[in-house]
């Protein structure tokens, strides 16, 4: 029984390109019980290497969130597929705004303490009491109400390139950061405003929302389906779109144009900009925002020590690199003392 990839991602890439095959990028997420994760996670390897499916998957006791990539043409069998399994039964398939069919090129499915590390001891309250679900057009109806607070969940890197207009966006690396962040800020407000969260695709809103009602929150709301599907409703609808800019996403393609705006700036130069990028250097591998500009002056680099590496032979970046871990500014995302004077 074949359990892991036997293909390197180039060549899956050459194999896609020459089948001239259309993909869809998809995510879902479903809290659940699952009592042998590792079981299932052989048991949907299995399965989706039949589908062909790609992507990036976590598994845990509490549930599965998977962000994939599916053909075109398997689109049904593989919502079939789901459906047979009883916690998956009629779960909705976020598909994405903007394609590529090369977003994901290897099937990581892993088995995880959490679907979303968010550092909550889930002993300790309610998971299942979670907040009210808003509908694209309820979601723009209730964050124009004066007594709304509307918080971004997500981290400093993807609020910086896109976010709805009014929102709070907390300058944090990691979803559990936020947390105690927000309770903090808004401990004064626990029953005369509404909370109203939104997030990618809707999964940490889920346990954030029944986290802050068991802190007392009074009035809690979240964009059902995150920007992903608030896009998809106000395209098919004909909805006011609130949103401006890029929603970040966790695969290839990076982000999704959701409107025309650009509110983030250049790390190095600070020209309007929102495209990311990561180092060019394999040993620091910075993940921030470069304008073309200081692209084609960079080589793509983070740094003047960065863009001498990259001059070097490769054999001795290799050297370089050599019982080195990645920088620990990969995690940290675009927070840099190279680059932080242009971020906002």
């Amino acid at each position: 029984m074949q359990l892991y990839n036997k293909l390197s991602a180039k060549e899956r890439e050459i194999l896609i390109k020459e089948a001239g095959e259309k993909r869809l990028t998809i995510s879902f997420y479903q809290y659940a019980k699952i009592e042998d994760p590792k079981s299932f996670r052989d048991f949907l390897f299995v399965e989706w290497e039949k589908l062909n499916v790609l992507g990036r998957t976590y598994i845990a006791s509490e549930g599965i969130n998977a962000q994939i990539s599916v053909p075109a043409y398997q689109l049904e069998l593989f919502r079939k597929h789901l459906y047979g399994i009883d916690f998956l039964n009629g779960i909705r398939l976020n598909v994405a705004i903007e394609q590529n069919d090369f977003s994901f090129l290897k099937n990581k499915i892993k088995v995880r303490d959490k679907i979303v590390a968010d550092g909550l001891n889930d002993d300790s309250f309610d998971v299942t009491n979670k907040g009210v679900h808003l509908k694209a057009r309820e979601f723009n109806e209730m964050i124009e109400d004066p007594n709304t607070v509307l918080v971004d969940m997500r981290n400093h890197y993807e609020s910086e390139i896109g976010h709805f207009q009014g929102a709070i966006t907390p300058d944090v690396d990691t979803f559990r950061d936020s947390l105690d962040l927000i309770e903090d800020d808004l401990k004064e407000h626990k029953e005369d405003k509404n909370l109203v969260m939104y997030c990618t695709g809707g999964i940490r809103c889920e346990k954030a929302s029944a986290y802050y009602k068991h802190k007392g929150f009074k009035n809690v709301y979240q964009l059902e389906g995150g920007i992903i599907e608030y896009t998809r409703q106000i395209k098919e609808e004909g909805i006011e779109n609130k949103f401006l800019g890029k929603n970040f996403v966790f695969d290839h393609r990076r982000a999704e144009k959701i409107s025309d705006d650009v509110i983030a700036k250049c790390h190095m130069c600070g020209e309007p900009c929102d495209t990311h990028v990561n180092c060019a250097n394999k040993g620091c591998h910075l993940l921030f925002i470069q304008c073309k500009s200081c692209q084609e002056k960079t080589l793509t680099t983070c740094s003047v020590e960065c863009k001498d590496i990259v001059l070097l032979p490769e054999e001795e970046q290799k050297a370089l690199r050599k019982g080195k871990h990645v920088s620990n500014k990969v995690f940290r995302k675009g927070r840099s003392e190279n680059i932080m004077k242009f971020k906002k």
